[in-house]
């Protein structure tokens, strides 16, 4: 959810992948749904592992699960980073309603912040 929503608020001012520390392997469904509908279509998207990403040139780093700040690799160069310690709702339990409005919750959370990150980060750039 949060590589869709970034790309959705900055893809004028960044390329934006996301990886993780466990890739799971899949995009949970239930993301795939809270996504469309806020009209983000994540169907195609991927679960990677940052490690596939060590012999990129980065620049940024955002890390929004729990201890994702501590397990993220260090990537050479000067690198900014910043961390949301988002709930990851792939965790949640209830029922299929209430584990549903966790990942609507989550999403609104991260939709929030990375709107706020991106205009910022587009006032300092301009």
């Amino acid at each position: 959810m949060a590589e869709g929503i970034l790309r959705n608020a900055a893809s004028d001012l960044f390329e934006v992948h996301s990886a993780g520390s466990l890739p799971a392997g899949y995009v949970h469904p239930k993301a795939i749904a809270a996504m469309e509908e806020i009209g983000i279509d994540l169907s195609n998207h991927t679960s990677k592992s940052m490690n596939d990403f060590l012999d990129q040139d980065i620049h940024i780093v955002v890390t929004v699960c729990g201890n994702a700040d501590q397990a993220c690799p260090t990537y050479p160069g000067q690198v900014k980073r910043f961390h949301w310690g988002f709930f990851d709702p792939a965790k949640a339990e209830g029922t299929e309603d209430e584990i549903m409005n966790c990942f609507r919750e989550i999403r609104d959370q991260i939709k929030l912040v990375f709107e706020a990150f991106a205009e910022g980060y587009r006032l300092n750039v301009n």
